[in-house]
């Protein structure tokens, strides 16, 4: 399993249920990087989500301990243990965790490698995503060159969990 997140200085990931930055190129790389594999979400991030619809050219599987969520064109889980038994299909780099919060913190331990799009500024957050510099188990495999967009500086991060990666 992995993940994917774009996070702000603080590691704030959204406020009000909304992105907090818009970059193309990080839309790009999101779409290329999901694309044809599993996206395990919340049930928020699906409500974020263009008519809050699962994403098309993926299998998609929310991740929600509402009971009574149905969502048409998605698996819905209602734990851990029952995605996890959801996914042993799928091949492990292809189940990609793409939020909100509590889903991230949820599966982190179960990630082999997260892709960290890092934006060089703060914004106003209230989610986070865990920070992977204060967690000893979660290494720098590789930094791109830093980019700009419209004055918003940002750089690609892929960090690996040691514990479980190979």
């Amino acid at each position: 399993m992995r993940a994917i997140v774009a996070v702000d200085e603080l590691w704030g990931i959204g406020c009000n249920n909304k992105l907090l930055f818009s970059i193309p190129e990080d839309m790009r790389y999101f779409v290329n990087f999901t694309k044809n594999k599993v996206v395990v979400m919340g049930r928020l991030t699906l409500e974020s989500l263009p008519g809050s619809k699962p994403l098309k050219d993926r299998t998609n599987i929310i991740l929600s301990s509402d009971k009574n969520l149905k969502t048409e064109g998605a698996t819905v889980c209602h734990c851990v243990e029952e995605l996890l038994n959801q996914t042993r299909c799928y091949n492990p780099e292809d189940v990609i965790v793409i939020g909100g919060e509590a889903v991230y913190k949820q599966l982190l331990n179960y990630c082999t490698d997260i892709h960290v799009t890092k934006v060089k500024q703060t914004s106003k957050a209230d989610k986070f995503f865990p920070n992977l510099n204060l967690l000893e188990n979660w290494k720098i495999k590789s930094v791109s060159e830093e980019k700009a967009y419209n004055g918003i500086k940002y750089a690609f991060y892929v960090y690996y969990n040691e514990r479980i990666s190979v």
